[in-house]
């Protein structure tokens, strides 16, 4: 079972759409009982990081963490499981992945980054099993920079600045993009993240 967090912020119609396509078995709560039951949690998100941070139950999501089961956060429910963002000036994030989310300089080129862009693979992960690159959709003004991140970097892509687009270490995953938006590919990484859930699940 998958527990999507409700926070009042995220793109819950969607992601829940894509896990119906999956054939998953999913509810969405804001409730940390229920949550914490979860085989695996997606933190989905849109908006500012500021906002979010404020309203998210961030022992919930740390917890949930320390538990060892899979977690995935999309868009800005990525963003969330670092350790800072200067959006709306510096905010504290969940600090379960090691960097800082930036806003796109954009002097020169278009902000938000809105669009298809080609999923660079940069090291192995069950995550991305036999998944090759293709594009996927972003939609998004703030990123993780991928160089100073390497040791977490599972995939990138390119828009004016290097952006990492798959992160994850352990069992906490991150997708800057949208995956329920993004076609085979993308439905095919959700697919993966179900299996690891499935398998841990199995092995407990």
């Amino acid at each position: 079972m998958i527990g999507i967090v409700d926070y009042g912020m995220g793109n819950l119609f969607s992601v829940s759409k894509a896990l119906e396509r999956l054939g998953a078995e999913y509810f969405i709560s804001s409730e940390k009982e229920k949550l914490l039951e979860a085989d695996a949690m997606i933190l989905p998100g849109v908006g500012a990081f500021r906002d979010a941070m404020a309203l998210l139950q961030v022992e919930t999501v740390k917890e949930f963490a320390a538990s060892g089961k899979p977690l995935l956060g999309i868009c800005l429910g990525m963003q969330l499981l670092f350790e800072e963002s200067e959006e709306n000036g510096h905010t504290k994030g969940l600090g379960l992945l090691p960097g800082s989310v930036r806003r796109f300089p954009g002097k020169t080129y278009k902000v938000p980054h809105m669009g298809w862009n080609k999923l660079e693979f940069v090291k192995s992960s069950p995550l991305l099993k036999n998944v090759e690159e293709d594009y996927v959709y972003f939609v998004h003004s703030y990123f993780v920079n991928a160089t100073e991140n390497s040791d977490i970097l599972l995939a990138k892509a390119s828009y004016h600045e290097e952006v990492s687009a798959i992160v994850g270490r352990n069992n906490i995953f991150g997708m800057q993009f949208h995956p329920e938006k993004s076609s085979k590919l993308g439905m095919a990484l959700l697919k993966n993240f179900l299996q690891l859930a499935a398998e841990r699940k199995v092995s407990q």
